[in-house]
């Protein structure tokens, strides 16, 4: 991806969540400069990649395949022992028309709701630690109700409306062609994007490659310095 297209996706992700009416911490607005000067105090947000994570999958194509998200708070499962949280919270943004890529969690149970703004469907599919999609019925919890669901249905979020994903819960999420961008949250146990996240498509990457073709609008949460 450009940075120059990370940067117009950040502040339009900012934007969104304006509109909405959620504060964000104070390290969302922190820039590249300042970013020079945090010390070992920060090393939280460091290592537990807190932050903005802007993803093309690696596929080259983000208004059609593409995520915007911003880890608020998350632990850490390589030290348990330094950051305690056993949980993690992130808010989400896609563009109208526009999917993520289709995979599972191996170990992360989370809930995905919208915040508001357009709708979102979520396809579901039942997954195998071998990863293989099965076409079985899927058990969907949605706030509060239990039902069963064929495989590769299409669950509709409205806003104020969630799901929950299981483990090996193959899914997707779809934005319709119209009506604007959604803004997703996300709470789950702790995140571990190196490890947990299993595609379908074996082409599809978590974090893309960055053209830069303008300085960084904020740094993205694989990109800190090290503290000094």
């Amino acid at each position: 991806m450009k940075r120059s297209r990370i940067n117009q996706v950040i502040k339009d992700m900012e934007q969104l969540i304006k509109e909405h009416g959620f504060e964000m911490p104070p390290f969302a607005a922190w820039t590249a400069k300042e970013w020079q000067d945090i010390g070992h105090e920060y090393d939280e947000i460091r290592d537990n990649k807190l932050g903005w994570d802007i993803t093309d999958f690696g596929l080259g194509k983000f208004d059609e395949v593409g995520f915007s998200l911003f880890t608020i708070r998350n632990g850490n499962q390589k030290m348990p022992e330094k950051y305690k949280k056993t949980y993690a919270e992130k808010l989400l943004m896609l563009y109208e028309g526009q999917t993520a890529a289709m995979h599972f969690h191996a170990s992360k149970m989370e809930d995905i709701i919208n915040r508001g703004g357009n709708d979102v469907y979520i396809t579901v599919y039942n997954g195998t630690p071998d990863e293989r999609m099965l076409d079985t019925d899927v058990t969907v919890c949605s706030d509060g109700k239990t039902s069963q669901v064929p495989a590769g249905t299409k669950v509709l979020l409205k806003p104020g409306q969630s799901i929950t994903i299981t483990p090996y819960m193959y899914h997707d999420f779809i934005v319709p062609e119209t009506g604007g961008p959604v803004l997703l949250g996300e709470v789950s146990m702790c995140n571990d994007d190196d490890n947990v996240n299993f595609f379908y498509n074996k082409e599809v990457g978590r974090f893309p490659a960055i053209e830069e073709d303008e300085a960084p609008y904020r740094l993205l949460c694989n990109e800190y310095p090290q503290a000094k």
